[in-house]
């Protein structure tokens, strides 16, 4: 589709609105920054937290219920949490899980040109 194209609603009397109770959303931020380098099961599990949570992120659903609502083993539950730990993605103190705001994208310092010549020195150990 290019940008002059307009999307169109396809089933006008199913447009998804916020549920009378409930709190849920996923961070499109996740799918391109964080669900390419963590397993199948981190994103399930990640997907489920996010469903199950309250307006502050968290949840109470223990291994045992989230493995079996997922089908997943307990043990595979632990290590997709470790998986959303490590990238910064939720906190965990049992029972409780809460996600978190996204981190926000490394930020780069810009780059300033340098000569070639000047690159050469400073590789071959002169002074700049």
């Amino acid at each position: 589709m290019n940008k002059s194209e307009k999307k169109r609603v396809l089933a006008l009397g199913r447009v998804r609105r916020m549920p009378p109770t409930g709190w849920s959303w996923i961070d499109g931020r996740f799918l391109r920054e964080h669900a390419p380098a963590v397993g199948r099961d981190a994103i399930a599990l990640y997907f489920f937290l996010a469903a199950v949570a309250d307006r502050d992120g968290v949840s109470f659903y223990s291994d045992a219920s989230t493995a079996a609502i997922l089908r997943l083993s307990p043990e595979q539950v632990a290590a997709a949490r470790a998986e959303l730990l490590a990238r910064d993605l939720v906190a965990y103190r049992s029972p409780t899980t809460q996600v978190l705001s996204l981190p926000e994208p490394a930020r780069r310092a810009p780059s300033t040109p340098i000569a070639i010549g000047e690159l050469l020195r400073r590789l071959a150990g002169g002074e700049p």
